[in-house]
């Protein structure tokens, strides 16, 4: 049996390549920004909005569609003066949104309901006038998916 290893990224560990530290350390910075960032912003957007970036005073969120990229739009300033007093954002001046779609969510899987004794007779009425020796077999074993 092998034992899983214990890996822990830190920026601290000095074992770790200078660039993963800074890579580390860059993506720990981003997400206090991103957790101040969301704080600011009203409930009912916050699902829907992530921090992208933040520079000489430009905020820069992604919105999952245009009406809610509008209504962040709209309470931009009630955003800024939130995010203002905190000593990382007090630059704010101006908040871009941008929309980009929802990140591909993964595939319903579908459900296979049984079938009425009425769909079944006629499915099975249906392959025996069919000449397609494939299609009858199928049509077939489809009629014996009834309800109980």
């Amino acid at each position: 049996m092998t034992r899983k290893t214990n890996l822990v990224l830190s920026p601290t560990d000095t074992r770790l390549e200078p660039n993963l530290r800074r890579l580390l350390a860059n993506a720990e910075i981003h997400r206090r920004a991103e957790k101040t960032v969301l704080g600011a912003i009203p409930d009912n957007l916050r699902v829907h909005c992530r921090f992208l970036s933040y520079h000489d005073g430009d905020l820069a969120l992604s919105a999952d569609g245009s009406v809610v990229a509008s209504q962040v739009r709209l309470r931009q300033r009630e955003i800024l003066e939130q995010l203002r007093k905190a000593p990382d954002f007090q630059y704010a001046w101006r908040l871009k949104v941008k929309v980009s779609p929802p990140r591909a969510m993964e595939k319903a899987v579908a459900k296979s309901e049984p079938l009425s004794n009425e769909n079944a007779r006629l499915l099975k009425q249906e392959a025996g006038h069919t000449k397609d020796e494939g299609l009858r077999e199928v049509l077939e074993k489809l009629s014996r998916h009834i309800k109980d």
